[in-house]
């Protein structure tokens, strides 16, 4: 059976990749927590190069930057007080760049992270790269959506893990990664496979 054309598609919406240049980068969650221990992503340490070259890639740009990070509060692996919880050295904010702290999966909800796009004078355009790809990359690019920006999500910036599905099998991380991938590219924003796509 032929792939059905995208939501995206049907409606009418653009798919035209942005320049890194001219958009705003949102670096999600890209804490020491998915690096080890109980929240160990599969591929995470290539996702994070990806991530930096990204990051390095927008400051030589001049493209504003936000950096996202969920609490969990302590004792959990989501504990920004604590080294578990921190933004990994290799993407961490440097001059003044904003850190939004989050608590439900969706950057947007419950945060100022609006009014933070606002202030840099962010367009409609974001960059999206980050942790989990199936969780609060897909729920932040969905909400971007809902609030009229336009949303790409770096592939090769995004990593997620294996999961028990509800019929008790287990859902490989490179099949959950593809499905997220493919819902947020159905309706909520475009994919960008690596950073090379968004510069040059």
């Amino acid at each position: 059976m032929p792939a059905s054309a995208t939501l995206r598609d049907v409606i009418g919406l653009d798919n035209t990749l942005p320049r890194l240049a001219t958009a705003t980068l949102l670096m999600i969650d890209f804490q020491n927590t998915y690096r080890t221990g109980v929240m160990a992503l599969d591929g995470v340490e290539p996702a994070l190069a990806a991530g930096s070259r990204l990051l390095a890639a927008a400051r030589s740009a001049g493209t504003p930057v936000v950096h996202v990070v969920n609490d969990g509060g302590e004792g959990t692996p989501y504990d920004i007080r604590a080294e578990i919880g921190a933004i990994s050295p290799e993407v961490a904010p440097t001059g003044g760049e904003p850190v939004v702290v989050k608590g439900f999966p969706d950057a947007f909800h419950g945060t100022d992270l609006e009014q933070v796009l606002r202030d840099l004078g962010a367009g409609t355009d974001l960059v999206v790269a980050g942790f989990m790809t199936h969780m609060c990359v897909t729920f932040t690019a969905q909400g971007a959506f809902h609030r009229g920006y336009r949303p790409t999500v770096v592939a090769e910036a995004t990593a997620t893990r294996s999961l028990l599905a509800p019929d008790g099998s287990t859902v490989p991380a490179a099949t959950l990664q593809t499905g997220s991938l493919t819902t947020i590219a159905d309706l909520f924003g475009t994919v960008a496979p690596t950073v090379g796509h968004l510069v040059g």
